[in-house]
């Protein structure tokens, strides 16, 4: 099984560059089609998109500057160009020093994935008693020290990176969504914690 990709570490100038870049609907769309489509020029974007060939190779040109996505040099001719999402694994360590535009920045990140998490929280509940297995909703409450936190989430990388490098997808394999959110609960009270399913 192949190596997992080194976390991209992300602080400072750079994580306002990111912010930046994810702000712009059309690069998340784009980035989007590439995690579906592999591979695509501009041209199939574009037309994927409803947007111009100029717009969509000037927001595929600012995603590479990001590192989210590389040129496919190989089939790569005179103006043609191909691009592919890249396996980065973007990371802002824990417990780190943020100034508070670098705060606002990864605020903005998490707000922008989290709007696109919630559809799909929304959709999962919605279709779980017809979805023959395909969704599956799993709530816990544990109890755990800083370290065992920590444990669990590389354990957790560990296991999508399994089936991330498996190759070639089975017959019958479907793209899905998968999700982790660990925080302390505070004095919360949920009373659906320990459930599950």
């Amino acid at each position: 099984m192949a190596e997992p990709p080194e976390q991209r570490v992300l602080t400072g100038p750079d994580l306002k560059a990111l912010q930046k870049a994810l702000a712009n609907p059309v690069r998340r769309d784009i980035l989007t089609y590439l995690g579906k489509h592999g591979e695509a020029n501009s041209t199939s974007v574009a037309k994927a998109l409803g947007e111009s060939t100029g717009t969509t190779s000037y927001h595929l040109r600012k995603l590479a500057e990001q590192k989210l996505i590389a040129e496919v040099e190989e089939r790569s001719a005179g103006r043609e160009r191909w691009w592919r999402s890249m396996m980065t694994n973007v990371y802002t360590p824990p417990g780190l020093e943020l100034t508070d535009d670098e705060r606002a920045a990864h605020t903005q990140i998490g707000a922008l994935k989290m709007s696109h998490d919630l559809d799909l929280v929304v959709r999962a509940y919605a279709g779980y008693d017809t979805s023959d297995g395909w969704h599956q909703i799993h709530r816990a409450g544990l109890t755990l020290t800083k370290d065992q936190v920590g444990e669990f989430a590389a354990e957790f990388r560990a296991l999508l990176w399994k089936y991330t490098s498996e190759g070639e997808p089975a017959p019958g394999a479907r793209a899905v969504a998968v999700r982790l959110v660990v925080l302390p609960e505070e004095n919360l009270t949920d009373p659906t914690r320990a459930a599950s399913g």
